[in-house]
């Protein structure tokens, strides 16, 4: 397999060095890739800008950051025009560099680009869905070189309801946030502990991952839509150390979820300007920035409605879901596909269905009352090499989990909404496809033996809703969604049946 490399953005190290609650990141980045004989650059055209400082102490200090790293070129010949064509208007001699550092991206030079800069992602987001997943924040990297190769298998955890009170104050995921905000453990004693909040919490170590939510009207809200029934997320936090594992999507997902099954109108959290990585999030799922308050804290604030309408503002029936997450719409030319899945990738993809012994269903204090699901991501892939194209960005994506030793067995178990589909030629290819949201270890993707004879597809996606309850095979065959025979490869579903598959699903909303 080839060497990964990555590319650091300029901006990452002088930021990850001024912000001490990232460091544990970038230490663990270079550290990695030290220890993987991966090799980390600096693209020359970033330099080139910090020269331009006319702050000559400041610009000895930026350059001296830069000098333990390796140079990569600039591409001979190549012209703001050219890099404005490819990548959009670029109004600043800085946006001139961050079209140059995808350009290198494009053209191959690099496997992945590593920046906390939000306007570089969104950029690349535009540009293509491909190079915007190769496209990370520092935690995201650090996690995607662990998985790839320092393969373990991490113990499934459980997202938990429990109330504010029961965290002591002195865990440590409080450390960065007494930090950041002054008078914050008063603020959790008067606010959260006396009115006993309810928070989720993903447990790894210690409490990893927090969310803190609590429930307003239109009536007592600071969100700028007076709804009847909101939700507000008061905390959200990740512990530095356990970023780039996904816990602030799974919360996030978490919080979704709860608030469609239970007709939220709208759901807002509170943050500021420096959480780059956090308002990335929320952008990416529909989150809108709707006011500043005078300390500059900002809202950003997702509605939700009883039904799903479409919208001609958006490129795809995909970005539409993407942005109004978890709906979908459907449209007289949806169409569906049938996956099946063996359970080695099941459980992989679906930890969250995945049976447990009964040791972890129950926390040993004796709070839970009933499973818990445990965690993972909303962005996933899924490779393959089945001959079907599954049709357009927006298809749905219907996964049915062959005969296993643990249930569910053989049974249409989860609900995926399509974002697209490539092929991937080497090895190489895989890893740059599958990067931003791998679950597959070098040697995953080495056993694939992509090749140009043989290449594999590679299918992103996003999880919709799992299917409960589940539909046996029994059941498929009843409501003729499966013949004789169970599936041994993708095939679609028509439209007919899909109205029939989607009646029998508790969605929450009408698509």
């Amino acid at each position: 397999m080839s060497t990964q490399t990555y590319l650091i953005d300029t901006n990452v190290i002088i930021y990850l060095e001024d912000n001490r609650t990232v460091e544990p990141a970038f230490s663990a980045l270079t550290n990695l890739a030290a220890k993987h004989k991966v090799d980390i650059f600096v693209h020359e055209a970033a330099r080139d800008d910090i020269g331009r400082d006319s702050n000559l102490e400041r610009r000895r200090i930026s350059l001296s950051k830069l000098s333990k790293f390796q140079k990569l070129s600039k591409v001979r010949g190549i012209t703001p025009t050219d890099l404005e064509a490819a990548f959009g208007r670029l109004a600043r001699p800085n946006d001139v560099v961050d079209a140059t550092l995808l350009h290198a991206l494009l053209i191959g030079a690099a496997d992945f680009l590593v920046t906390q800069d939000r306007g570089l992602h969104d950029r690349a987001r535009r540009h293509s869905a491909e190079i915007g997943r190769r496209v990370l924040y520092v935690a995201d990297a650090v996690q995607l070189l662990r998985t790839t190769f320092e393969p373990v298998e991490a113990p499934v955890r459980f997202v938990e309801e429990v109330q504010a009170h029961s965290i002591p104050l002195a865990d440590t995921i409080f450390d960065s946030l007494r930090e950041d905000y002054d008078g914050f453990d008063s603020w959790w004693r008067d606010k959260c502990v006396k009115h006993r909040r309810p928070c989720w919490i993903v447990e790894d170590d210690g409490i990893a991952g927090l969310l803190v939510r609590k429930d307003e009207t239109s009536a007592d809200t600071d969100a700028t839509q007076k709804l009847n029934k909101i939700l507000k997320i008061c905390t959200f936090k990740v512990r530095p150390e356990k970023r780039g594992v996904k816990i602030g999507e799974l919360l996030l997902k978490k919080a979704f979820w709860f608030a469609q099954r239970n007709k939220y109108d709208l759901i807002y959290i509170t943050t500021y300007e420096g959480q780059t990585s956090l308002i990335d999030l929320l952008e990416y799922f529909g989150f809108k920035h709707t006011h500043t308050k005078p300390d500059t804290e900002r809202i950003y604030e997702k509605r939700f409605s009883s039904s799903s309408s479409g919208s001609s503002e958006v490129a795809s029936a995909f970005e539409w879901h993407r942005l109004n997450y978890p709906r979908f719409i459907l449209t007289p030319d949806t169409t569906a596909f049938g996956i099946p899945i063996k359970e080695s990738y099941h459980d992989v993809l679906y930890p969250d269905l995945r049976q447990q012994p009964q040791l972890d269903l129950f926390d040993r204090q004796g709070r839970g009352n009933g499973p818990r699901r445990p965690g993972n991501t909303i962005r996933k892939v899924y490779l393959c090499r089945a001959p079907s194209n599954l049709g357009r960005p927006g298809s749905l994506l219907f996964f049915y989990k062959g005969k296993s030793q643990s249930p569910p067995s053989q049974a249409m178990s989860a609900l995926g909404i399509l974002e697209d589909v490539k092929l991937a030629y080497s090895t190489r290819d895989l890893l740059q496809m599958t990067g931003g949201r791998s679950v597959y270890s070098e040697q995953d993707l080495e056993n694939w033996q992509a090749s140009s004879s043989s290449p594999v597809k590679v299918i992103n996606y996003t999880l919709a809703a799992y299917i409960e309850p589940i539909i046996d095979l029994k059941q498929l065959k009843s409501m003729q969604i499966i013949g004789g025979h169970p599936p041994q490869s993708i095939y679609q579903i028509s439209s007919e049946k899909l109205g029939i598959l989607l009646e029998r699903i508790d969605l929450g909303f009408t698509p």
